[in-house]
């Protein structure tokens, strides 16, 4: 896709005036703002100078709310009313927010919807409330910095959110006062970053291991577009999970109680950041807490991470099978988030595509701006803006359930966005006036098995005989990665339309377990899904033979007849088992047992329709 800029009809742009647009990275333990000046993208510093705001917000009982570095030092102190890694929670729903159990010491409460509540001496607040406080400093640092206000921002996702993880995040700027011109996926905006300045061709890998998430995506980079083939991650894996590891060792080898304090616990957390940002530069270092201290070598911190690395090289190996891409044919891997400065996470993604991977622009950076570049296109600043193509996928396939507990795929994962399929269905039975429409997520056969996102009804259809009428149901996702289904019946034109925007997300690591899933049952799924389809083949003829035999059995004689429900009874019996050979057997007989009864019925029909009538008006 062409990206434009969209602007009123017959409304001049003016070029002489750029508008005022940037690219932020909304990150778990840090986040970003940066702007094209001078058409170079550069991040954008506080008044005393840094980049980088810490991710985190501290509510005060005075009504005022601290927000950056102050804040998480408070964190140990005042530890429920000072929130981190918000984006954690963002988009998720309170059972797999307390999934992450000690790793989070706040109170939570259920609200309205199925969004957690943090409890603060403000009152209670939603991850989207929070995370509104961190893009409203940015926005600020950014209408002071280039001197007006901003007309708009692309903000960047993890390429694994949801649609509620997306959704949740374009409220969070909304209520920040930003105009969000897209959201975009972390290591897309580091391929832009570097493609742009390097015109770089052929397959790049993107590794991006922040502080609580980790992407990867294989994309391939061709004169200026930048397609992604595959994605994949772990949204509960990041540098925060190399701070806990280190803080459980402290713990074992001090011998103290794991049950901690909260603000204990935030300073145990403190300097185990402090330990995992020495160990990157120096070969051992001496940790103290309390009245025990040792120390803990950089070999030692390599295996207590060992796993968690493993983990994310996982997930590198199943987005390279699901790009089709071989390794020989990868031109560059991409560093990005300040967790790849743990030489050890450079060492095994070296080893593992046999290639240094590029560090040349600051990791920490290279998301915010390649987002500013993204920003500047889209805000109309760029004359060749119209050359620029970014072409993102869905992580995982959308589709129906139809009858028999089926799914009907109808985008497929790994497909270009933005999207519209449509596909066309249809009526069970006879004189039905509504449709029950439900939309499923993921890669298994059975609907069971599959992540509901919806359920919408499509009522008004006139009434018909099974079959005769058209549903035409259309999947559109656009450029954020947000889905909205239409279902128009095509005779009478009565349509329903659902927007997908749940208050909560996917539970952690969910949609790698989903992908395994479907791959681990792929046979199981395929077995169950011939097994529907013939039982739900057999209950359709059956309806449609005791049908007719309650309108025209007189058309048959005591022997026919009995036959005809003999083979009716065996087929109702095969249809309750798990042959799925004895159903589609039987499928047969009853089929050869009613072809003359079928055959009779036409006469029938053809009579009754010409009774009375003259060869003439015929």
């Amino acid at each position: 896709m062409a990206l434009v800029q969209i602007v009123e009809p017959n409304t001049p742009v003016d070029k002489s005036q750029p508008r005022l647009a940037v690219g932020i990275d909304l990150g778990t333990t840090n986040s970003l703002v940066a702007s094209v000046r001078n058409g170079v993208p550069v991040p954008l510093a506080d008044t005393q100078g840094r980049f980088a705001l810490a991710s985190a917000v501290r509510y005060l009982k005075d009504n005022t709310v601290s927000v950056g570095r102050d804040a998480k030092q408070c964190a140990s102190c005042d530890p429920y009313n000072c929130i981190l890694s918000v984006k954690r929670l963002i988009g998720r729903g309170l059972e797999d927010v307390q999934q992450l159990g000690e790793q989070l010491p706040y109170r939570f409460q259920d609200g309205d919807s199925q969004m957690p509540l943090i409890e603060t001496v403000q009152g209670c607040k939603s991850p989207v409330e929070v995370s509104a406080e961190i893009l409203k400093v940015l926005r600020q640092r950014a209408e002071q910095v280039l001197g007006g206000d901003l007309f708009g921002a692309v903000i960047t996702v993890p390429a694994y959110f949801d649609d509620a993880q997306r959704q949740a995040t374009k409220d969070a700027a909304r209520l920040a006062g930003i105009n969000v011109l897209r959201l975009l996926n972390e290591p897309t905006a580091a391929a832009v970053a570097y493609g742009l300045d390097k015109q770089a061709e052929g397959v790049i890998v993107v590794y991006d291991l922040g502080g609580g998430t980790f992407d990867v995506s294989i994309l391939r980079l061709t004169r200026g577009v930048f397609e992604v083939l595959a994605t994949g991650g772990d949204s509960a894996l990041g540098g925060d999970d190399f701070d806990h590891a280190i803080a459980n060792w402290i713990v074992q080898q001090a011998g103290v109680s794991s049950d901690l304090e909260p603000g204990e616990q935030r300073r145990l957390m403190r300097l185990a950041c402090d330990v995992k940002e020495a160990l990157s530069s120096a070969e051992s270092t001496l940790v103290q807490y309390k009245a025990w201290q040792a120390e803990l070598s950089r070999a030692d911190f390599e295996q207590l991470i060992t796993p968690l690395v493993a983990r994310s090289l996982k997930a590198c190996r199943r987005a390279l099978r699901d790009s089709d891409v071989e390794l020989e044919e990868i031109a560059a891997v991409v560093m990005v988030g300040g967790s790849t400065r743990v030489p050890y996470v450079r060492e095994q993604v070296a080893h593992m595509f046999a290639r240094e991977p590029l560090a040349d622009i600051d990791p920490d950076k290279v998301v915010a701006l390649g987002a500013a570049l993204q920003a500047d296109v889209l805000a109309g600043n760029q004359a060749d803006s119209d050359n620029l193509l970014l072409l993102d996928v869905i992580p995982l396939s959308l589709g129906l359930e139809t009858m028999g507990d089926l799914v009907e795929k109808i985008v497929p994962r790994n497909t270009t966005i933005p999207v519209t399929r449509t596909q066309d269905f249809t009526t069970a039975r006879d004189g039905q006036t509504a449709i029950a429409l439900h939309i499923v997520q993921g890669e298994r056969e059975l609907a069971s098995a599959s992540r509901s996102l919806a359920r919408f009804e499509l009522r008004g259809i006139p009434p018909m005989v099974a079959g005769a009428a058209k549903v035409r149901v259309s999947f559109q996702v656009d450029a954020d990665g947000l889905l909205s289904v239409t279902a128009t019946e095509t005779r009478s034109g009565v349509e329903a339309r659902v927007e997908i925007k749940p208050s909560y997300g996917l539970s952690e690591d969910a949609i790698s377990r989903m992908l395994e899933e479907s791959i681990e049952n792929a046979e199981q799924d395929r077995k169950a899904r011939g097994l529907r389809e013939q039982q739900v083949n057999a209950q359709r003829l059956l309806e449609t033979v005791r049908a007719a035999l309650q309108s025209d059995g007189n058309l048959l004689n005591e022997q026919e007849r009995a036959l005809i429900d003999e083979q009716l009874e065996k087929l109702e019996q095969a249809q309750q088992g798990d042959e799925i050979g004895a159903i589609a057997r039987q499928i047969q007989q009853l089929n050869a047992a009613t072809h003359e009864f079928a055959s009779r019925r036409m006469d029938a029909t053809v009579k009754r329709a010409f009774a009375g009538r003259q060869l003439e008006e015929v």
